[in-house]
């Protein structure tokens, strides 16, 4: 495996790029050149922390990239020639040497321990994680990488920081995650660790789901039952304990040893109301340093048999105290998630024969508070309220926990056949459907953002033909809240939210909406996100996208723009649709992962755009100008009788042969129905010049 290495000169404004095999990289961080830049990096840091000074000889340490191998273009830009899938995790701020090791040890316990070594600082340590697919392959091109890099870091962190009683530093997952030239005599390197194995992600990782807090939270202490004190009350507990204890001895210092501070530890432990051995674990655990593990063990025993009165001071003040008892509170009677798609908060009670979520109404908000004012809580509503509104309900997108939770697909293609319940003669529905549905399920997903699903299937037929029930059945039930019949144009603000608020709208009687509307709703199409402000908000926001239109019409000269209708795929239907079958919804959507996660075009190309327009041109809608037109003009075919004539000119003499005033502010309008028309043209001074022939 190699890896790469970039040395800047800022003086002279180059950059050098050399690639280095791992085997030859760690051997050559175990002894230091002559030139001794990283000692004197290590020896002066500590003098240049807190201004704005840099060592001088820092560009003379090159920056390692481990994630990916990097060659040059021929104009001198980076590109990708190999991702490497090495995840790198920085454990900075270490107070010495002893740290660093105990770090290195602790992460050499897990096989996926690529190499950690000490930072050209000296008090920070680089992990190097290992990553893979779960057929070893790892990414090829530059957006999977940086997509499955991102979601790797998130697992690393997750994975390791339980081992460390350090903070891993979080940096933004990038794949030019690096670290300067360092030297460690005895780095840890595996060149045979087992990697991690996720799969393929679409989409960049967000804030933890209610799926992942609900699967982490499931151990009793996290749960905080009555009489159950969580990990997390021990550490602040302990915190606070250490931090008085330190207090008491104002001079004391690392370097002095621990036993003249382990009486005052102990006793602080004591009067909080720790437990012995959590004290004694939660001692070793930041003092590890000290080997003599037993007599600190032995030293708390005798301490904590001496004294009387534990836990008679408590280790929390009041206002934690009641923090965590209204915490304990919800989370033993109730459940809460916070809906994304819906934007609000949803909950249900715990053990109870509530088995769905629903949304937090002031009702119930009133009646958790009593409910916790009758269990002797002293808490207001606007404590209730600050926890609902918090990062401590969990994020959770029902679209995405839909779509996550699917079987594998098992082969059979239920997409077209769910598009040959639609009885029609065009013999391009079911691929144009297809394609149109994998698009729907890609933008649910996220993989694109930079363009929305701007293609509409319109079904055109008579009326109990079943068309809006198909429309309808297209989503699963656990879906269907994101289900709609119908978009207000009057407001484009709510027409806009529309497309963060539900995953298939249905524009109903789609012949009903006027020729300014359908302008409106093009650019609806195309839009791949909405910047709105929320109500009662100060600023905008960006919102998601999740929104695929689909249409019906009891018409058939539905559209009127004349310059194209490559966004709507419009289809007669001859018959009554059977809608009284059942549809196995789970295989339904595996399969349209399955073939999204394979790289299935979920777009309209050239190809069937073509077919598009020559398809719609029957739905298209004759304006009175476009037929006037058609009985005085026709298209030049005989060079001797046609005409070059502008727009004006041409609507002048169709004004003579028609009573209705036509309005002048149609010119332009006219000559997109010319252009529609393929009427012949050409640029002038004058401006832009038909070839027509007047019939006579």
């Amino acid at each position: 495996m190699k890896i790469t290495l970039i040395r800047k000169d800022e003086e002279q404004g180059t950059e050098t790029l050399s690639l280095c095999d791992t085997d030859a990289f760690f051997e050559k961080i175990k002894t230091e050149p002559q030139t001794a830049h990283v000692s004197g990096l290590r020896e002066v840091l500590p003098r240049l922390e807190g201004s704005s000074a840099r060592y001088t000889h820092i560009d003379k340490l090159p920056r390692v990239y481990p994630a990916v191998e990097y060659t040059r273009k021929q104009k001198g830009e980076k590109r990708m020639k190999h991702y490497n899938g090495l995840v790198q995790l920085e454990v900075n701020r270490l107070a010495d040497l002893y740290e660093v090791e105990y770090v290195k040890r602790q992460v050499e316990q897990l096989p996926q321990t690529f190499a950690a070594f000490c930072g050209s600082s000296g008090r920070s340590v680089k992990i190097w994680v290992r990553f893979a697919r779960p057929d070893g392959s790892l990414p090829t091109t530059g957006q999977e990488a940086l997509l499955f890099h991102a979601n790797a870091y998130r697992l690393a962190v997750t994975c390791y920081q339980p081992m460390l009683p350090f903070g891993i530093t979080l940096k933004e997952p990038d794949l030019m995650q690096s670290c300067r030239m360092t030297v460690d005599e005895q780095p840890y390197y595996n060149p045979a660790a087992v990697p991690f194995c996720i799969e393929q992600p679409l989409a960049l990782p967000d804030e933890e789901t209610f799926r992942q807090r609900k699967q982490s939270s499931e151990s009793a202490p996290e749960r905080m039952k009555p009489g159950c004190k969580s990990m997390q009350t021990f550490a602040l507990m302990y915190q606070s304990a250490r931090k008085r204890a330190l207090a008491e001895m104002e001079n004391w210092k690392s370097d002095d040893g621990l036993e003249p501070l382990l009486p005052h530890l102990i006793e602080q432990c004591f009067k909080a109301g720790i437990p012995e051995e959590e004290a004694v674990r939660r001692t070793l655990m930041h003092y590890f340093h000290e080997t003599d593990t037993e007599t600190i063990r032995m030293t708390f025993g005798n301490g904590y048999r001496e004294m009387k009165g534990f836990g008679e001071k408590g280790g929390l003040s009041k206002e934690q105290e009641a923090t965590f008892l209204l915490e304990e509170f919800l989370k033993r009677r109730y459940e809460f998630r916070f809906n994304t798609v819906l934007d609000e908060v949803e909950y249900r009670q715990r053990d109870s024969i509530h088995f769905y979520f629903k949304p937090m109404e002031k009702r119930i908000r009133n009646s958790i508070a009593l409910c916790a004012l009758k269990e002797g809580l002293q808490v207001w509503d606007r404590d209730i309220d600050r926890f609902l509104s918090s990062d401590f309900v969990p994020l959770y997108n029902p679209v995405e926990e839909y779509l996550c939770d699917l079987p594998r697909w098992d082969g059979t293609d239920r997409i077209r056949a769910l598009a040959r319940l639609v009885p029609c003669d065009n013999p391009h529905w079911e691929e144009l459907f297809y394609r149109w549905f994998l698009g729907m399920v890609a933008h649910w997903r996220g993989m694109d953002r930079q363009h929305g699903n701007s293609t509409s299937p319109l079904l055109v037929g008579a009326q109990g033909f079943r068309k809006s029930t198909y429309c309808r059945i297209l989503l699963p039930p656990e879906l269907r809240f994101g289900y709609a019949d119908s978009l207000d144009f009057s407001s484009k603000q709510e027409a806009e939210r529309a497309l963060g608020r539900f995953f298939l709208i249905n524009l109903d009687e789609f012949d009903q909406i006027t020729v300014n509307q359908q302008g409106f709703l093009k650019h609806l199409l195309q839009k791949p996100v909405a910047n709105l402000r929320k109500p009662y908000g100060t600023s905008v926001r960006e919102l998601r996208r999740y929104a695929s239109f689909i249409g019906t019409s009891n018409q058939k000269d539905l559209l009127t723009d004349p310059t194209g209708s490559r966004r709507f795929i419009c289809i007669e239907v001859t018959a009554p649709i059977d809608t009284n079958v059942t549809i196995d919804y789970r295989q339904l959507y595996a399969q349209a992962m399955q073939l999204l996660y394979k790289n299935e075009r979920y777009w309209l190309n050239d190809e069937n755009e073509e077919v598009l327009r020559k398809n719609n041109t029957e739905f298209e809608q004759i304006s009175p100008l476009e037929q006037l037109f058609k009985c005085h003009f026709s298209s030049a075919t005989i060079e001797k009788k046609a005409e070059w004539l502008t727009a004006m000119e041409i609507f002048n003499d169709l004004q003579k042969h028609t009573r209705e005033k036509l309005s002048i502010n149609k010119i332009n309008w006219f000559g997109r129905i010319l252009r529609k028309l393929d009427i012949p043209q050409k640029a002038s001074s004058k401006g832009t010049l038909y070839h027509v022939v007047k019939l006579e």
